[in-house]
């Protein structure tokens, strides 16, 4: 039997020139010349080789094809007399002796052209998903995603990692999202959980003695998606270090990643170890984020004794308190923070300030203010006649000069950072001359509070993750508990890694210790009793012994859509959903029949009425 090809699509080159070859893919394109005469365009996963039918009788067998049809073809490599220097196989083309159709397209009408397939709607490309990864453009970014993650599996393999997977039918555990549950047949009126991180299983094999594991781990959220997420699953570089500090997990990862994002990325540069390292309190006032873009040169700076009285009245220290009358009856204070952004060499017009302010006012959800120093020195535009009173000492505050573009967040202390956040990064990336973007700018955010007040509860709840280790052990937790230290104050050995303002990853020190776990958690009024019933099984295991450990999840989807350069995450997933959780193209979720319910032993809420919409929608 003769094998489907000899050659693929895109190896023939001008050595091959007399050889008989039998080609095999995708009939892209057919451009007729004459009646005699027509050029085709083959293509297949690696390239396209021109073919030339030149007699009446193949090209009516040509044209009996269909686009997008797969065919086979046998013929002649012979030099191509017009040459295309941006085609690979651009020297030479195939005379076709024999051609066969091996799997028909039976559409005249595609839902989109294959090469402009990234012009059509979002839900028509997931719809058609197959087609549209066929696009050389749309599989790149895949074949990106394998090297990515076959490079990541050998640096991490290189440094002692034994890669082990965990496993996915797991139990319900509160990770800080939704759980997709499981029913069991088994045991009625149970349910499995997807995992939404490997995190209990990769703890466990640091008690049970594995030094350093790591996998390419699949992790599952019902959560929304947004440009840089996406809704179900996701995956990532998932790590854990027995024996480990802080320090240990950064070495590691400043020396696997860089040459993964300086080989593989849009830009060939990245940042060297040691990454820079800002502390969560300090990225919040300096850069109104603790997910900086470091590639912007913009900062914020904290102006409130400057201009809490400069007359305006959002920037007012105080405000006046009356009583049933409207009778002033005192003053108290408005807790109002003020934060300035200094953009140098701007020239933008007042619709241009106009225009930005108002898409930062969107995004920050308050309002910022302005004004500019012209070029005598003066401050013109926006609220300049109030801070003008103050000329010398906001100069002096901000060190301006002509031609600076000064933008003022107000507010809450944490709306005035997240304003001032927003201004950084808009005005950084249309200003010319603040944002360096051909390069890849990663950076540590460190000592992250361990404890917070919950906006609903308005009672001590955990920051983040309720397992890092606080800095100072027990002694520190102790001290809280008596009153002796603010616990608001206590920090955690916990980072993220951000890289262009976005973040990669978090990771932890572990809390390892069965004394500590408790104390921590009794500062959020749950005791022993409650930590042995959401953790038995990592409370147990730590109860025999566990080492210090530490550990990080890098995502691979949010890595090679940076490298790839890419706006949406959805770009560098093979079958990814859409925006709604929903793969249109195998039409999931979906219903399921009554019998498959009753083994299961659920029964469905939803109304006939509410499937019905949703499944317009």
């Amino acid at each position: 039997m003769m094998q489907s090809r000899t050659h693929t699509c895109g190896e023939l080159r001008i050595g091959d020139v007399g050889k008989n070859v039998t080609l095999a893919g995708w009939l892209e394109n057919m451009r007729i010349v004459s009646g005699s005469l027509a050029f085709i365009v083959l293509r297949d996963f690696y390239g396209t080789t021109q073919i030339v039918a030149e007699t009446p009788e193949m090209l009516e067998k040509f044209r009996e094809i269909t686009k997008e049809s797969t065919i086979q073809v046998s013929g002649v490599v012979r030099e191509r007399s017009s040459k295309n220097p941006k085609q690979e196989t651009g020297d030479i083309e195939v005379v076709p002796e024999k051609v066969t159709v091996l799997g028909r397209c039976r559409y005249n009408e595609l839902p989109f052209e294959i090469n402009r397939s990234r012009e059509a709607d979002e839900q028509t490309r997931l719809k058609y998903r197959y087609l549209d990864l066929r696009n050389p453009a749309v599989k790149n970014n895949i074949i990106l995603r394998c090297q990515v993650v076959a490079a990541l599996r050998r640096a991490m393999t290189d440094h002692g990692f034994l890669e082990i997977t965990t496993p996915i039918l797991t139990a319900s555990s509160p990770e800080g999202a939704r759980d997709y549950l499981v029913p069991s047949r088994k045991h009625p009126g149970k349910f499995y959980a997807l995992p939404q991180a490997p995190q209990q299983f990769k703890q466990l094999l640091m008690t049970a003695g594995f030094d350093r594991y790591f996998q390419i781990a699949p992790c599952f959220r019902d959560e929304d998606a947004r440009g840089d997420r996406s809704p179900g699953e996701f995956y990532q570089l998932d790590m854990e270090m027995a024996f480990a500090t802080q320090e240990d997990v950064f070495a590691v990862l400043e020396d696997v990643l860089p040459p993964v994002f300086a080989k593989y990325g849009t830009y060939s540069r990245a940042s060297k170890a040691p990454f820079v390292r800002i502390p969560y309190n300090e990225a919040l006032e300096k850069y109104g984020s603790d997910k900086p873009d470091l590639r912007i040169d913009l900062v914020a700076v904290d102006v409130t004794d400057t201009l809490a009285d400069c007359g305006f009245g959002p920037f007012a220290s105080k405000k006046d308190i009356t009583d049933e009358n409207g009778s002033v009856t005192g003053t108290e204070d408005t807790k109002v923070d003020i934060k300035a952004v200094v953009v140098s060499g701007f020239n933008g017009t007042r619709k241009f300030i106009e225009k930005t302010l108002a898409d930062v006012e969107v995004q920050a959800g308050a309002k910022p203010y302005w004004f500019r120093v012209d070029e005598n020195g003066e401050f013109v535009g926006g609220i300049a006649k109030f801070v003008t009173p103050l000329k010398d000492k906001v100069t002096a505050k901000l060190n301006l000069k002509p031609g600076d573009f000064v933008g003022i967040a107000s507010g809450k202390k944490t709306q005035a950072q997240k304003t001032a956040g927003v201004l950084i990064k808009t005005m950084g990336a249309a200003v010319p001359g603040h944002m360096d973007k051909e390069q890849y700018a990663f950076c540590w955010i460190v000592d992250f509070p361990m404890y917070e007040i919950g906006e609903e509860s308005g009672e001590l709840e955990f920051c983040h993750n309720p397992f890092s280790m606080p800095k100072g052990g027990l002694e520190t937790l102790e001290k809280a508990e008596k009153g002796e230290i603010d616990p608001l104050t206590i920090t955690a050995d916990q980072y993220d890694l951000v890289v262009n303002g976005i973040e990669l990853s978090s990771g932890a020190v572990r809390n390892h210790d069965p004394e500590i776990m408790v104390k921590a958690f009794e500062l959020v009024r749950l005791g022993e009793e409650d930590v042995k019933k959401r953790f038995p099984a990592m409370y147990n295991a730590f109860c025999y012994g566990a080492p210090p450990h530490a550990g990080i999840a890098p995502g691979i989807d949010r890595m090679v859509m940076l490298l790839a350069g890419e706006d949406s995450i959805r770009e560098i997933i093979p079958f990814p959903m859409n925006k709604n959780a929903q793969d249109v193209m195998m039409g999931a979720p979906s219903e399921v029949t009554q019998q498959q319910l009753d083994e299961l032993h659920i029964k469905s809420t939803a109304t006939a009425e509410e499937i019905a919409k949703d499944s317009e929608n």
